[in-house]
């Protein structure tokens, strides 16, 4: 660690109060460009779309992870379920009568990611205004994510759909963010693997002491 190092984090500390607005920003940039502007879409082609979709959670995890604790938390707690109730539950509702009418998946599949990521953020910034800790902000919300894209929910829609008389397939075709990694449609042991890893980092993170890095960093 060189001796300017502590000096740098020491000055990022103390501009906290508006350092959210630099992940912010980028956040509802990007989010506004996958959900308004480009197509919805189903699938993913290549790791760089992967890490793109992807881009705006991160961006949001940080954001709230340094978010500034105030006398107006409970205020936001209750608009983030004003917001839920008043336009999500609809919009998504919405989105599958849709499906029902012109059989377009993508379309419900692509809000259905956005609502996912707006439950993680939710948490995290309840447990941000209850108290928590920037450097614990960051761990919880990094589990999410990688529990978020550890195919949990697929691997679930494979054991829990009516596959019919054909029985479960021996590839989930429709995990896109898996393939990425693997080259083609993985395996139910893959993903299974896939899984499992994920947990593993998952539970790493949180048990990380990130907290004690950043005591030390922020020492006079």
């Amino acid at each position: 660690m060189t001796s300017s190092e502590p000096s740098v984090v020491r000055r990022i500390y103390a501009a906290r109060r508006w350092l959210w607005l630099a992940a912010a920003v980028p956040a509802a940039v990007l989010a506004g460009l996958i959900m308004v502007v480009l197509p919805p879409d189903q699938t993913l082609g290549n790791l760089g779309e992967w890490l793109f979709k992807l881009s705006p959670f991160l961006f949001a995890v940080l954001a709230v992870a340094v978010f500034p604790r105030g006398r107006f938390g409970p205020a936001l707690v209750v608009a983030g379920v004003l917001v839920y109730m008043g336009y999500l539950d609809t919009a998504l509702i919405l989105r599958i009568l849709e499906y029902r009418a012109d059989g377009e998946f993508s379309v419900v599949y692509q809000f259905q990611l956005f609502v996912v990521t707006y439950i993680v953020l939710f948490g995290l910034l309840a447990f941000r205004l209850g108290g928590a800790r920037t450097a614990t902000v960051v761990k919880v919300g990094a589990a999410g994510v990688l529990i978020v894209i550890s195919g949990l929910n697929d691997l679930g829609f494979w054991v829990m759909n009516d596959w019919g008389p054909d029985g479960r397939p021996s590839t989930l075709d429709w995990a896109s963010h898996i393939s990425v990694f693997t080259g083609g449609p993985p395996s139910v042991p893959v993903a299974v693997v896939f899984l499992l890893v994920h947990l593993a980092l998952a539970a790493a993170v949180v048990m990380a002491p990130v907290e004690r890095w950043t005591d030390r960093r922020l020492a006079p």
